[in-house]
């Protein structure tokens, strides 16, 4: 994607991307239009579940694993921001973020749920370039859901074993085009030919893992002879595949073969289900985890959608956490296969570890979710459930505690396995609950049981403080590796940001992006007018005059910008000029700048006249200055003192006085800067 002047308006910027055979154009009439009408709480609310706190949103973050809220959303600033991880920004950063999409991709997203149509403009020949590895990806695999569902409605052998297999399954014909259901022929390359000829690359083929290569350099298909489901990740896109063989008479052949991982499938990381019940799963504030694919076909089409299955695999961290975002609520469907019961209980100990609230429901015998479903309506589906579960500290006592007997030794280790269970719950409350209630189940004192799960909590503590230690320790070692490096300069480079100075410009670029357009003093003009100085041009003014400039080419990048702000005449808020501003990398960093970890609370607006940084300005802005100029000086005084301390310098006697002149002339603007700073400090916020 590259960012290009519009011809017929040199102030205008476009957004160019490839598409197919040549460049595509977003202009920013149109970006703007998307941009005024996607409203953040609506396109977060999609994939996280928020609730609200004073004027904002919290939920738990999309991009990192954690159990306390910290991911704020901001509709008055249209931001959001997780103050753990660090990431955010508007709304067309999220989605990019999210979706793994380029800022031209979200944009089109937005476009199209808010029903916004793009004018496109081909571009020359010339300005064709390559589309991503990922993008490419998920092109092949587009187009082999096709194929599949293709093969399925109208190829012989399609309708005549695959679709006879579905409708055999009670599976309707919309429920199928629901899910994109296919079928892959009895033929080793079919999809690899057709793709092939289509114009596709082996390349991607095989990356996506449709295909697997021979040794002679052939490819051929992976799903061949199979009926197919298309994994769809949160946003819906086709990830990856499930292939079912309907020959069951040989033995050698797998039942199911799966997409391996790649660079857009992370098997661990996906639920089959989850982009058509999150809406379901939010609305019902609860979700149903199964087995199988067929489970949550079956289940959907008996008109329960809060369900989701792991595909056959054991429960992951990963896929517990993506539930966690809609709810705090999952309720296991199990049949009877007591085996495959007893394998699955590890999972339930991970669901209470990440804060689920489990409940556990076992079918009649002989049926699973899918024929049970089957025979349900969602009524009657429902008031099954209501009628049979229960939490999973009492089904995992009921079902063990008859396997123990009165066996003294299997009555100790069942006790033992349902206090370890407890001990991973994150709530102290909810965990005293359950000591409690497994204290009368078993009959054994409640101090007892408080005692073993205290122990295992410390237990745990002081593993992960070991962990931490060792962390640490390899942290210090390469801290002292890089101190002990040669320095050359002390302009900083990227990621140098813990210079002083460093701190300082970043406050002054945040001051831009926030006030930037505001009046900071007056001045009489040549005329004898009295005119208004904005913040932009005081600092533009005062950096001038000492021949300084940002260091951060980012920062450099948007003190620019803010001059065509004011040069352009732009009405409104600037901060809304850079977070809605083409190129991503300055809306990003605008919706940092602008991001407020913490709010004041009515109570102390009420009490008391609350000065705002907007309100001080003229006292705030040329403090900034000052202090961004004192930390450079500070920062060249010991450096100047690291170069005279050198043999070199101190061998040659003309680079040394002339190292030491500069160092007493440095201390000399210092000494002025301290005057001038006197007892006001200001104290650089976590940014």
């Amino acid at each position: 994607m590259i960012n290009i002047p519009n011809e017929r308006n040199r102030n205008k910027t476009a957004i160019f991307v490839f598409e197919g055979d040549s460049y595509k154009m977003i202009d920013q009439a149109t970006i703007d239009r998307i941009m005024n009408a996607a409203q953040i709480v609506d396109v977060v609310s999609e994939f996280v579940t928020l609730r609200k706190r004073g004027v904002n949103y919290i939920g738990l973050c999309p991009f990192h694993d954690e159990k306390t809220p910290s991911f704020s959303v901001s509709p008055s600033k249209q931001i959001c921001k997780c103050f753990s991880c660090g990431k955010g920004g508007n709304v067309v950063h999220f989605i990019m973020e999210h979706e793994q999409l380029n800022y031209y991709e979200a944009l089109k997203f937005l476009a199209k749920k808010y029903n916004i149509e793009i004018q496109e403009k081909e571009l020359t020949a010339e300005q064709i370039q390559a589309r991503s590895t990922r993008e490419s990806m998920f092109v092949v695999n587009n187009f082999a859901r096709d194929y599949f569902a293709d093969i399925l409605k109208n190829h012989p052998n399609g309708k005549s074993i695959g679709l006879a297999y579905f409708r055999q399954r009670g599976f309707r014909d919309d429920t199928i085009a629901k899910f994109q259901l296919g079928y892959s022929i009895d033929a080793r390359s079919g999809l690899a030919n057709e793709a092939l000829k289509k114009g596709f690359k082996k390349e991607f083929l095989v990356k996506t893992g449709l295909c697997y290569e021979a040794d002679n350099g052939d490819i051929h298909d992976r799903f061949w002879s199979r009926v197919i489901f298309p994994v769809h990740t949160l946003s819906g896109k086709v990830v990856a595949f499930g292939g079912r063989t309907l020959n069951t008479e040989n033995k050698r052949i797998a039942k199911y073969v799966n997409s391996p991982e790649s660079e857009i499938y992370t098997k661990s990381n996906e639920l089959y289900g989850i982009f058509f019940a999150k809406q379901a799963i939010v609305k019902a504030d609860n979700c149903f985890l199964v087995e199988g694919y067929t489970d949550v076909i079956s289940m959907h089409q008996a008109g329960v959608e809060n369900v989701v299955s792991s595909s056959g695999t054991a429960l992951t961290t990963g896929q517990i956490r993506l539930i966690h975002r809609f709810t705090d609520n999952i309720t296991v469907l199990y049949d009877g296969d007591m085996a495959g019961i007893r394998a699955s209980l590890r999972g339930i100990d991970m669901l209470l570890e990440e804060g689920m609230n489990v409940k556990v429901v076992l079918l009649p015998d002989g049926e699973d979710p899918d024929s049970f479903a089957r025979k349900q309506n969602a009524t009657s589906f429902q008031e099954y459930i209501q009628q049979n579960e229960k939490d999973f500290i009492r089904f995992k006592t009921s079902l063990l505690i008859d396997e123990a007997g009165e066996d003294p030794i299997k009555k100790a280790e069942l006790i033992a396995d349902i206090v370890k269970s407890i001990s991973v719950i994150p709530e102290a409350i909810i965990r005293s609950v359950y000591i409690k209630e497994t204290s009368q189940l078993l009959h054994i004192s409640e101090n007892i049981l408080v005692a073993e799960v205290t122990k295992l909590k410390r237990e745990e503590l002081s593993k992960n403080r070991r962990i931490l230690k060792r962390e640490e320790a390899k942290e210090k070692e390469q801290q002292e590796e890089k101190s002990s490096s040669p320095r050359t300069s002390y302009i900083p480079t990227e990621g140098q940001e813990g210079q002083e100075f460093y701190k300082f410009e970043r406050l002054i670029i945040q001051t831009i992006v926030r006030y930037g357009n505001h009046a900071i003093c007056n001045i009489v003009n040549s005329e004898g007018e009295e005119e208004s100085i904005s913040v932009i041009e005081y600092i533009i003014n005062d950096l001038r005059q000492d021949e300084l400039e940002f260091y951060n080419p980012l920062h450099r990048t948007l003190l620019e910008e803010s001059k065509r702000f004011i040069i352009e005449g732009h009405q409104g808020e600037i901060s809304r000029f850079f977070l809605t501003h083409p190129n991503p990398e300055i809306s990003r960093l605008a919706a940092d700048l602008v991001s407020d970890k913490y709010q004041l609370s009515k109570y102390h607006t009420k009490s008391q006249t609350i000065t705002t940084d907007e309100e001080r300005l003229d006292e705030l802005v040329p403090t900034l200055l000052i202090n961004f100029k004192n930390a450079l000086v500070l920062t060249e005084i010991k450096h100047s003192l690291q170069a005279l301390q050198k043999p070199e310098i101190i061998r040659d006697p003309e680079k040394c006085n002339s190292l030491m002149e500069h160092y007493l002339e440095l201390k000399q603007i210092q000494s002025v800067m301290a005057k001038k700073l006197g007892d006001r400090v200001i104290i650089p916020p976590s940014i």
